[in-house]
């Protein structure tokens, strides 16, 4: 299943050092495509702590940022691995979805570079 493709643009940070002029920044939605719910991209993790990731969701007219706990769905590939998006989320695990973009990047380095790829 691919990435799905939406893109939110989320104004700078009200809060700055001395100095610094913040800027606005893009995220992009980290689940399969055809989800039903909001949009959603990780922004930090506090150390990996229940509940530590801070996520941003998103629909069409409202951001807001939330901290949610990991998926703790194991990959059936690698069982020391888990799902690297937050519990209950909808559609599909990380390991499931792909980055088309990432895809075509890997395929085209695999196709200059082979050596790097066996």
């Amino acid at each position: 299943m691919n990435q799905c493709t939406a893109v939110a643009l989320l104004p700078p940070p009200a809060y700055a050092d001395p100095g610094q002029s913040p800027e606005a920044g893009h995220v992009l939605c980290e689940l399969g495509e055809g989800h039903a719910e909001d949009h959603a991209a990780m922004l930090w993790d506090q150390d990996g702590w229940p509940g530590s990731a801070v996520w941003v969701r998103w629909d069409a007219g409202d951001a807001r940022l939330a901290p949610l706990p990991w998926c703790s769905v194991l990959d059936p590939r690698d069982a020391d691995a888990a799902c690297g998006l937050f519990a209950g989320h909808p559609a599909a695990h990380d390991w499931e979805v792909v980055d088309p973009t990432g895809a075509a990047i890997t395929e085209e380095l695999a196709r200059l570079h082979p050596h790097l790829f066996r």
